[in-house]
């Protein structure tokens, strides 16, 4: 794990004090940078080609994928929140039903700005696990897919794969919120 780190101390290191000359031979380290173990974290996103779009790539390798808590506080969405907000309320139906709690859709973002490896779990309102309505699900997780504009992180010089997620507490089969 440290040797790991100190590797990828030392290629940032290299970019910054060599410029964009070296930033193709950094981007191959960091390509080619594999743990010992396959996911750093719990609830890593591992591709499964039975449910993930096979035309989905990460830029880098799965230990690279920087976790959500690390890209600060903004949303990482063109227009922030309230882009997402205009989005949903253009393209979801309202479903209805009497279930209402949390649903949770959480993805990876390339260093392109393509999306895949969707993942979803779902609550009650006391956050107990439970199963919603496919027909809210699906369309949550079927906008979600459709989006465009989710933000090239952090560098232009070299874009990062990053976890994302949107959190939607519904009511009665309506979005009363989105998160974060």
């Amino acid at each position: 794990m440290i040797k790991r780190s100190l590797i990828l101390l030392f290629c940032g290191c290299l970019l910054f004090a060599c410029g964009n000359e070296k930033t193709t031979e950094v981007v191959e380290k960091l390509k080619s940078v594999t743990p010992k173990k396959p996911y750093r974290w719990v609830d890593d996103i591992k591709n499964d080609p039975e449910i993930d779009d096979p035309s989905f790539e990460l830029c880098y390798s799965d230990f690279t994928v920087k976790q959500y808590f690390n890209i600060g506080d903004e949303t990482s969405y063109e227009g922030e929140r309230p882009a997402i907000y205009r989005f949903f309320e253009e393209n979801y139906a309202p479903v209805e039903t009497d279930q209402s709690g949390f649903i949770r859709v959480r993805f990876i973002v390339n260093c392109k700005g393509e999306t895949g490896r969707f993942r979803v779990i779902s609550s009650d309102e006391n956050f107990e696990e439970m199963e919603f309505d496919p027909a809210i699900v699906d369309q949550l997780v079927s906008i979600t897919k459709s989006m465009d504009g989710w933000k090239i992180l952090p560098d232009p010089d070299i874009p990062t794969d990053y976890y994302q997620y949107l959190i939607f507490k519904i009511e009665k089969g309506k979005i009363l919120e989105i998160l974060p």
